[in-house]
């Protein structure tokens, strides 16, 4: 397919543009609905990915992404094992029914009892009958522990035994969980079928969070969507079979240059095994690699060849495309067919924006993540400004490298690197970035005439000469220079 990359475009990044404003349709910006799509069949209120690399999106970052309406996809600098404990930890977090609650038999320690309970974070167990039957005996809490050490003793001895305990049948609604539960004062709700099996669990902080955030990343279940990195050579079958049984609910095939004869083949074995299971693919830098990608079906294309601030390929191989440049092929090639995420080079908040107007769905963010809270990482003190920050790194630094390998050093840094680390400040909660990011967003889609992403995302997409303002030096200046 032969494109006709506007004028405009050609060596564009985001400090080229600004966009025309627009007679405005919205009575409040906080009304304006930023939903748009992640992948094919997947889509999330907040336009905002969390970067698979291990020092921005770990469990906790992978968890309040969702539960704030963004998205994130975990990294897989770690072992296959790891990764699926990181998406069976996010998908028990936050869900309005627990489908398979922690149980032990009645004949079960105490000692026993608090080891699971701490191993899956948990405040309760079930209880059942006999090991293994799965029929309701009781329950075991936090507020049932005794303050000193009876580990010796049996979970019996402490717990609230099933004769006092309210339950519900399966399929009981938010609304009526909620009622029976005020009602009877308690935080626990087993469900269970008529011969007493257990079939789920329901707690007031479940709840109450699923009735408070609407708009969070959830599956058909409740629970809080999770994505999960792959590569495209060594063990990505394996590693992509352990994170689709763990229910993760996208996977991200990802190298460095996915416009490729490695990545044909790792698809065609992905699509043979695993048929039609969400798959996103990346990295592409041009129309060329997009459509390429689009021909093998993939589900959500990523778009990014050395943009970001942990990369370090345009300077070691001159390889690379501008990257708003990157992201117009990209959409000219395939817009409308195939999800684009625009990965890397934003540096504010406008160019979040600018990339879904010329043609991303959404944009992965990395270094702007990085010195959050949830973020993984240690936390140092500068000896020279005495600020305290967090360590951003590229995937192919000499550390995520050789941690990613543990410790196989020869053969790790075998190939030069194409990455970096470098150090950035703390700046708190990512939730306070992702509150601040939706509201410039509702802004722009306000400035730009509309009353919804998507159809901002149409409308400039389509015609963006009519509506982006390309940049002398001068009003670059003028623009950004404060």
């Amino acid at each position: 397919m032969k494109i006709r990359l506007e004028e405009i475009f050609y060596g564009a990044t985001y400090n080229d543009f600004l966009m025309r404003p627009q007679h405005a349709v919205v009575k409040s910006r906080k009304v304006i609905d930023l939903t748009m799509p992640l992948s094919r069949n997947i889509d999330i209120a907040i336009p905002i990915v969390g970067a698979n690399m291990d020092t921005v999106t770990g469990e906790e970052m992978m968890k309040t992404l969702s539960l704030e309406g963004a998205f994130g996809f975990l990294d897989r600098n770690c072992s296959i094992e790891e990764e699926v404990r990181r998406v069976e930890y996010v998908k028990s977090q936050h869900s309005f029914v627990i489908e398979n609650p922690l149980i032990v038999h009645k004949k079960a320690t105490m000692g026993e009892a608090k080891k699971l309970i701490n191993e899956k974070n948990s405040s309760s167990i079930l209880i059942e009958e006999d090991a293994g039957n799965g029929v309701l005996a009781g329950i075991l809490s936090h507020r049932d522990m005794p303050a000193v050490n009876q580990n010796e003793k049996l979970v019996t001895e402490f717990m609230t035994p099933f004769s006092e305990m309210i339950t519900a049948k399966p399929g009981i609604s938010m609304d009526e969980a909620e009622k029976l539960m005020f009602d009877n004062r308690i935080e626990k709700l087993p469900l269970i079928d008529s011969k007493r099996k257990v079939k789920g669990l329901i707690t007031m902080r479940d709840l109450k969070m699923a009735k408070q955030k609407p708009y969070s990343s959830k599956d058909k279940k409740g629970r809080l969507l999770v994505g999960a990195s792959i590569g495209a050579v060594g063990d990505y079958m394996e590693r992509a079979e352990a994170l689709i049984e763990a229910e993760t609910d996208i996977i991200l095939m990802d190298i460095a240059h996915a416009d490729s004869e490695v990545i044909r083949e790792a698809v065609k074995n992905f699509r043979k095994k695993f048929g039609r299971f969400e798959l996103a693919v990346g990295n592409v830098g041009t129309a060329e690699g997009a459509e390429f990608l689009a021909g093998l079906g993939v589900d959500a294309i990523k778009v990014g060849i050395g943009p970001g601030r942990g990369c370090r390929t345009r300077l070691e191989t001159a390889a690379g495309v501008p990257q708003l440049q990157a992201v117009r092929e990209a959409y000219l090639a395939v817009g409308g067919k195939v999800p684009i995420i625009a990965d890397g080079g934003t540096k504010n908040d406008k160019d979040i924006f600018l990339a879904i107007a010329t043609g991303a769905s959404t944009v992965m963010q990395g270094s702007m993540l990085s010195g959050t809270d949830e973020a993984p990482g240690i936390i140092v003190e500068d000896p020279a400004t005495r600020q305290k920050v967090k360590f951003y790194r590229g995937m192919t630094s000499p550390e995520a490298v050789v941690d990613g390998t543990k410790g196989e050093t020869e053969e790790a840094l075998s190939t030069p690197s194409e990455g970096q680390s470098i150090r950035v400040p703390i700046v708190g909660s990512v939730v306070d970035i992702l509150h601040r990011v939706k509201g410039h967003l509702q802004s722009s889609v306000s400035y730009a005439g509309e009353k919804d992403m998507v159809s901002a995302h149409k409308k400039i997409a389509k015609n963006p000469e009519k509506y982006l303002i390309k940049l002398s030096s001068a009003s670059r200046a003028e623009s950004f220079d404060r």
